[in-house]
């Protein structure tokens, strides 16, 4: 990742094809050595492409990765158990925003005041 965050900076400074030197540079200006095979790699898949649409590219793969908290879908229930059990989970949820109103108040300030 270090090699092609270099082969970016490089880039936006307007070189449109960094050298390994040039990258080498960028990455000992920070204290990191540079691992040949690694750094010949970079180049040699990036060399010669247009990097605002290799990175457009990547953007719209990113758009398919999904983000945030996975919801998890509740278990099966055993045989013959009733719908009952959902309703005490969500009372408790309702219980926990109630706690946390509370302790904004008793600290003086809110973020919105």
């Amino acid at each position: 990742m270090r090699y092609v965050a270099a082969y970016l900076l490089a880039a936006l400074g307007g070189n449109t094809s960094p050298s390994a030197k040039d990258i080498k540079d960028i990455l000992g200006s920070v204290g990191i050595e540079a691992d040949d095979e690694r750094l010949n790699k970079v180049i040699g898949e990036l060399n010669g492409k247009n990097i605002n649409e290799v990175v457009n590219s990547g953007l719209s793969k990113l758009a398919s990765v999904p983000a945030g908290g996975a919801v998890a879908a509740p278990a099966a229930a055993p045989s013959g158990a009733t719908g009952a059990a959902p309703a005490p989970a969500e009372e408790k949820k309702e219980e926990k925003k109630e706690e946390s109103e509370e302790s904004d108040e008793d600290m003086g300030f809110g973020l919105f005041d």
